[in-house]
């Protein structure tokens, strides 16, 4: 039996996923009866209903699966939503990127990236004055810049990013890769209904975790770009990840609508 609290965290998805979610819960269910409930008898990230809440918008705007390791290990950081750090909200200052931005690695590395891709940033020049500059021209007046997290995280999804972790679920005394593991039927379940869409959406696999992915059914199936998380430095100088992202302008307030590419 699914645990009622763990059924419960699928309203917060949008109803065209409704179907696959349960169908992926069931399918952790099948592959280890005791897992799900000994989950809800424990503390475990992220809190307040938001186990699901990467499935917000329809199904049918999925363009791209971003695939993380897994949900961060605070309370007032996991949103259940890959990369997004409920901790943050000012992106900007004027030594560069906000305090809250450069404690939290993987999201301070992701900046630069987009930096570097859109030419604000050069290669190797990601530090010290180069980003008091970015900084400056960011809160300039009238700047077109995006100002907050909220607001990459609606561009993200305006470009049809599913932002998905490989494990679910985080808790302080389980090793990530076990939880990842655990999670790997539900996963299959999602991408068997993600790969069924007219045009299969494109999978970013950041990390070790999320290139175990690779291994599931079907999954050759779908045009993939793998990347070292972003919490290593080298992943600011990705090519591969520039060119992707960089013609988004990710960090403009008027991201270009894909349907018009």
């Amino acid at each position: 039996m699914i645990p009622a609290a763990i059924l419960a965290t699928i309203e917060g998805a949008d109803v065209s996923w409704h179907p696959s979610l349960l169908a992926g819960l069931q399918a952790v269910d099948r592959a280890d009866p005791a897992y799900l409930s000994a989950l809800v008898q424990e503390d475990y990230l992220p809190t307040r209903g938001r186990l699901l809440a990467a499935f917000a918008q329809p199904i049918d705007s999925v363009r791209y699966v971003l695939v993380g390791e897994g949900p961060y290990p605070r309370a007032d950081s996991a949103t259940g939503v890959c990369f997004m750090d409920g901790a943050v909200d000012v992106l900007w200052s004027e030594k560069g990127l906000s305090k809250s931005v450069n404690r939290a690695t993987s999201l301070r590395n992701f900046m630069k990236m987009l930096l570097v891709a859109d030419g604000t940033l050069t290669p190797g020049h990601t530090s010290g004055e180069a980003m008091v500059v970015a900084g400056a021209q960011a809160l300039q007046p009238g700047s077109n810049h995006i100002q907050t997290l909220p607001q990459l995280q609606q561009n993200l999804s305006r470009q049809g990013f599913l932002l998905l972790n490989a494990a679910l679920v985080f808790r302080s005394h389980v090793p990530p890769v076990r939880d990842a593991r655990a999670w790997m039927p539900f996963l299959e379940t999602i991408f068997a209904a993600l790969v069924d869409r007219p045009v299969p959406p494109t999978l970013v696999l950041w990390g070790k975790i999320a290139a175990q992915l690779d291994g599931l059914p079907g999954m050759d199936r779908f045009p993939q770009l793998v990347a070292e998380h972003p919490y290593n430095l080298s992943f600011i100088d990705n090519g591969s990840m520039q060119k992707l992202f960089g013609p988004m302008q990710l960090l403009r307030c008027s991201a270009p609508n894909p349907a018009n590419r």
